[in-house]
């Protein structure tokens, strides 16, 4: 009797995992598949995308092609250019966020000064309102300041940043006071212990924030869309390929636009792919304490 208790428990707990399995892949094909569509899509032709838009594989009928892939070296799609200012303009404002975030999350962490708590208090609320509310206030900002259809408008509102903030505050206030203490007694000062002590203890903090910020400002739509609305020539990926469809009118070249998609999401996948470990210690990390 009790060998048929285990047989039926051990059988029951195959049915769940096989279950839970299931349910795993059912999802994962399931935020996959545009992915996927979106590859075939782009080897399509365009009666075939207009005929059977969701449809997996290629109309035997007309077959696959490399229209698409093409269309991206025309006198409408500069997709070399885009992809030199989206270089240009997310490495320097991940180089400046990194510092910038870093230098004011050790300092709202692990410096006593007055009125910490309200800046910290506006930083988190700084969270809480949507980016969308603040566009018009941001064009009308650089508009003053002279810095529209610019690399420098393009580049310096995206270097402050909320969340990296908090984030690198969360990571310092893991870090014990004992060790200011021992640096400060050694003879350090604040800009030393800062860079040499603090800094390489909070890696997985610095990681997490790079991989974010390199994801965020590769795909920023709404930001270059208002900082360069004169100056074609300093437009990023996402704004170029959304001037794709503004360009040829009704008669949208989906296969060309969905190809330049998956060219600009490339990098983003290798980053996080090679990373990905770091940032999910990194995001754990950092709701450990505070």
């Amino acid at each position: 009797m009790a060998v048929v208790t285990a047989k039926a428990s051990d059988l029951s707990q195959i049915a769940k995992r096989v279950a839970g399995y299931a349910a795993l892949i059912f999802f994962a094909l399931l935020f996959i598949m545009p992915f996927i569509l979106t590859i075939v899509t782009s080897f399509k032709t365009l009666p075939d995308i207009q005929q059977n838009p969701v449809q997996l594989w290629a109309d035997p009928d007309m077959g696959w092609t490399l229209d698409g892939i093409r269309g991206l070296d025309t006198s409408n799609v500069r997709l070399p250019r885009w992809a030199f200012n989206s270089f240009v303009v997310t490495t320097t404002v991940v180089i400046g966020r990194v510092f910038l975030d870093s230098l004011a999350g050790f300092a709202l962490a692990k410096m006593k000064f007055r009125g910490q708590q309200v800046m910290f208090a506006s930083v988190v609320m700084l969270l809480a309102v949507p980016g969308v509310v603040l566009l018009i206030p941001k064009f009308l900002i650089m508009k003053q300041l002279g810095i529209l259809n610019s690399y420098t408008g393009l580049i310096l509102p995206l270097m402050f940043d909320a969340f990296g903030i908090f984030l690198m505050k969360q990571f310092f206030e893991q870090l014990p006071n004992e060790m200011l203490e021992a640096a400060a007694i050694d003879g350090a000062s604040t800009w030393q212990t800062f860079t040499k002590v603090m800094l390489p203890l909070a890696r997985p903090g610095l990681i997490a924030l790079t991989i974010l910020s390199i994801q965020g400002v590769w795909n920023d739509f709404m930001h270059p869309l208002i900082a360069v609305p004169g100056n074609p020539d300093l437009a990023t990926l996402p704004l170029g390929l959304a001037n794709i469809r503004a360009a040829f009118g009704n008669a949208q070249p989906w296969n060309t636009i969905l190809a330049g998609t998956i060219i600009a999401t490339i990098p983003i996948a290798i980053v996080f792919f090679a990373f990905q470990r770091y940032f999910v210690q990194g995001v754990a990390g950092s709701g450990t304490k505070g």
